[in-house]
């Protein structure tokens, strides 16, 4: 993906305010935080009012992020070729309207068509908003800050997200969560309109093989975990999605390396700071997705507790995802990217811990408040820091391709993270349609030490060639 012209094309226009801009560019992520975080917490009351089994409402939320995450890095390169701007607006109006058609679902498949309706209206939008975000926002101090506002509002829509999703949920049922996101989508839409001047394209192709292979390698992935959970994971379907899935993978780099337009110029995995954020990420990713998956199912039918108990409850974690997004900047100005990240990611690890072993057996604890607000903390440090050193260095040219890159990282983690967790949780509670929470909040324990050892990696020290060093 190409962005270098959006500079020049902002700076074209002295009355556009970077802090309206930013709000309504902003918007995008708080949408898609704020829709994950709602309808997570009517996940119980979904499951009972369509009839679902648990597998089946991990393919409800799995089925947004499988088409998120696949389709993310064309929807870059749409905003490249026909303008960020007015990808957009597009993006967020299939957005929208695949919301509304959420709230109108009387069965299961077409709830799972609504919030495929979602994933790739996201996919779209997303992208242009972070491209026009970098395009604003050039140096790498600035970036850094403008990442620490874009946490921050991840963490807004998270915040509100859960005390909406549980009070919605409990007052007009689980329709009014996919309502509710409409209205705020199309007062972002009239501000980006309005503030933010019209980018024009750039010719070009599309890289249709890359977008398919990558789409089909999620989706292979996710759903022969999805299936392990119901078949065992030596079942064929198990087998054939999760083979389909790889074979689709490795499809796509040999697709890449042979593109004259490629979705991914592989070139970009020789910089250590773009594979480790992006890695970080992608197990982050797999952390928070499962997480909002499992807690409230957790809290309601193990801790016993209301749907609206339980989105008051999560609010400290919302609180301090964006305490943690306001600092880490903050952090990273005091002691460097490269150690703010462990120390991030430290913070989560021992949260996950903390609450696979607490021992609460009914309603909510201090000690289940502290677990949150480590956890609340870790994720908001860690996933601002994981994006800001993902493009903080990023030339104009290459803004958009690691901006993308790094949110479908995070997709493609929490798809196929939520998927393989479900699916040993699943498994390991013996019981068809039950789940082993403490089984799958250790699955978020072993994720975050994985990140925690992969951002540990010490830099390769390489020597100059001997032309540069003569110079």
């Amino acid at each position: 993906m190409r962005t270098d012209a959006a500079p020049t094309a902002l700076n074209a226009h002295p009355p556009v305010s970077r802090g309206v801009a930013m709000v309504g560019l902003a918007t995008a992520m708080f949408l898609v935080i704020l829709d994950s975080a709602m309808v997570n917490l009517a996940g119980p009351t979904i499951r009972e009012g369509l009839g679902l089994t648990a597998a089946e409402l991990t393919v409800v939320v799995d089925s947004n992020l499988v088409a998120f995450a696949g389709l993310l890095l064309i929807g870059g390169r749409l905003a490249d070729v026909l303008g960020n701007r007015r990808v957009f607006l597009a993006g967020m109006a299939v957005y929208l309207a695949a919301s509304a058609f959420c709230a109108l679902a009387t069965s299961g498949p077409m709830l799972i068509a609504g919030r495929i309706g979602q994933g790739v209206g996201a996919a779209i939008v997303m992208p242009a908003a972070l491209a026009l975000v970098l395009a604003l926002y050039s140096s790498p101090g600035e970036r850094t800050r403008a990442m620490g506002i874009w946490g921050a509002v991840a963490g807004a829509g998270s915040l509100i997200g859960v005390f909406l999703g549980g009070t919605l949920t409990q007052l007009l049922g689980w329709q009014a969560v996919f309502v509710t996101p409409v209205p705020f989508g199309i007062i972002g839409a009239i501000i980006v309109w309005r503030s933010v001047p019209s980018i024009p394209g750039r010719p070009g192709r599309f890289d249709a093989l890359g977008a398919v292979t990558i789409t089909v390698g999620i989706s292979g992935l996710a759903l022969g975990m999805v299936s392990a959970s119901d078949a065992g994971w030596t079942a064929p379907t198990t087998f054939v999605g999760l083979g389909v899935g790889l074979a689709s993978l490795v499809a796509f780099v040999i697709a890449e390396q042979r593109s004259t337009h490629p979705l991914v110029p592989l070139a970009v995995f020789s910089r250590r700071s773009v594979v480790t954020a992006n890695a970080v990420m992608l197990l982050l990713g797999g952390a928070l997705t499962s997480l909002f998956f499992f807690l409230p199912q957790y809290q309601e039918e193990v801790l016993g507790m209301s749907p609206l108990a339980t989105g008051m409850t999560q609010i400290p974690i919302a609180v301090m995802i964006i305490v943690g997004s306001a600092t880490a900047p903050v952090l990273a100005k005091r002691i460097g990217l490269g150690r703010a990240l462990p120390v991030a990611l430290v913070v989560l690890l021992v949260g996950f811990l903390w609450l696979a072993l607490d021992p609460t057996t009914s309603g909510f604890s201090v000690s289940l408040l502290g677990a949150f607000l480590l956890i609340g903390t870790g994720l908001g440090l860690g996933l601002v820091n994981a994006f800001a050193m993902a493009v903080r260095d990023s030339a104009e040219d290459e803004s958009g391709l690691l901006s993308g890159l790094i949110n479908a990282a995070q997709q493609l983690g929490g798809a196929v993270g939520l998927a393989a967790l479900a699916g040993i949780a699943i498994g390991a509670a013996g019981e068809h349609g039950d789940i082993s929470f403490t089984t799958a909040f250790l699955g978020q324990v072993a994720l975050s030490l994985i990140a925690l050892a992969l951002s540990l990696i010490p830099a390769a020290t390489t020597q100059p060639a001997p032309a540069t060093a003569a110079r």
